[in-house]
């Protein structure tokens, strides 16, 4: 892997292929660079793309002790930037990337960036009274709360069942069954430093980002699993009522990755929303 230092000396480590416009993949919280692999054969073709271990991800260990907040990666976006020179670049976030592009925006603009996308991601995780359209709909800071405490028992079995007790039907019943694929998961998440991601994961729940969502001037595509483990249909057309230039398209029954479970539909979305020179129109 390739590498770069963060303007507080942590070492970023990242994957860099393909020739063409730059574009930067953000991956989720627990995740790697390497949940972009399924899209490579084709994204090489159009870009030179720079995917990333976010800081405290992908098994790498902390140089120092800075936690990755959400704050702290969104820097270490602009630092990818500054260190590889990368101009009107296009930014494909899923998950935590989503809130971490949101985050560079409010920080630095998005002058740098030429196009947007965002993959399944609600601008506030935690709920209240007055906000339903976080993570179950239901998720008050009470939750959240408790949710962080199961991280610190049993890291592992707490992101396994945050999938799987959200909207998502499939994923409960997967999780339930405890096949194969739940337990290759498990012993991924067991490999992992937790201490890290949990501080990451707080940020993440601290984070509010609607105030962002207008302030965005570039062209953003969303993209929403239509069975989304954590969010309805109603935070994807806020999302799209409130980036000026959007345009919204729901992968009817998948989840929270809806980019995996139908990557040729996704490629193709892309491709289109990246070379349309025009307005960008919402479904």
């Amino acid at each position: 892997m390739d590498h770069f230092l963060a303007d507080d000396g942590e070492k970023i480590h990242l994957k860099i292929s393909g020739e063409g416009p730059p574009l930067v993949l953000l991956h989720g919280w627990t995740s790697s660079h390497r949940d972009w692999n399924p899209f490579l054969e084709t994204l090489e073709g159009h870009f030179r793309i720079h995917r990333w271990d976010a800081r405290g991800h992908g098994g790498h260990s902390l140089q120092l002790p800075t936690p990755p907040t959400v704050a702290r990666m969104a820097r270490d976006l602009q630092n990818l930037l500054d260190h590889y020179a990368l101009d009107q670049v296009v930014v494909v976030g899923h998950s935590m990337g989503a809130l971490t592009l949101w985050q560079y925006v409010r920080d630095f603009g998005d002058a740098r960036l030429s196009r947007l996308v965002f993959i399944d991601q609600s601008p506030r995780l935690v709920t209240d009274a007055g906000w339903e359209k976080g993570i179950y709909g239901d998720f008050d800071r009470q939750r959240s709360t408790a949710f962080i405490a199961e991280l610190e028992q049993d890291f592992a079995e707490a992101v396994l069942r945050l999938a799987a007790y959200g909207h998502n039907e499939r994923a409960r019943s997967k999780y339930l069954e405890n096949g194969n694929g739940i337990q290759t998961a498990r012993e991924r998440l067991r490999a992992l430093a937790p201490r890290p991601l949990i501080d990451c994961w707080a940020s993440l729940t601290e984070a509010d980002y609607r105030d962002v969502l207008g302030q965005i001037t570039r062209p953003a595509l969303l993209v929403y699993g239509g069975a989304s483990n954590f969010y309805s249909a109603g935070t994807a057309r806020y999302v799209r009522d409130s980036i000026p230039n959007a345009l919204l398209h729901v992968y009817p029954d998948v989840d929270h990755a809806p980019h995996l479970w139908q990557k040729e539909r996704f490629l193709q979305d892309v491709l289109d929303f990246v070379q349309e020179p025009g307005r960008i129109r919402p479904d």
